[in-house]
């Protein structure tokens, strides 16, 4: 294998994790993070649980991916994916919006 045809390999593996449509490659991730007024220490126990049933059917109803996630006890992280016509303050309003925090 030529130095050319290995470049051209490592470039088409690059463009994979973009998302494409007929003349365009995306690639909108977003790391978000959220805490609740005061960082009072809210998230714990079942409502740790209703936090992360409610973001994932936000997500689910909206299309968007959620690759890494973690909720402390006192704060919420997420890193996802999203498609360009989401606009990431009104996922990020509707997964608050609806949950216990």
């Amino acid at each position: 294998m030529t130095s050319s045809q290995a470049r051209a390999l490592s470039a088409g593996s690059l463009f994979k994790a973009y998302a494409r449509g007929s003349h365009t490659a995306l690639h909108h991730r977003h790391h978000i993070l959220w805490a609740p007024k005061y960082r009072f220490k809210e998230v714990d126990g079942e409502d740790r649980m209703r936090v992360r049933e409610i973001v994932r059917q936000v997500c689910n109803e909206l299309p968007v991916a959620i690759i890494h996630s973690a909720l402390t006890c006192d704060h919420v992280h997420m890193f996802v994916e999203t498609p360009p016509h989401i606009i990431v303050s009104d996922f990020v309003r509707k997964a608050k919006g609806r949950s216990p925090l």
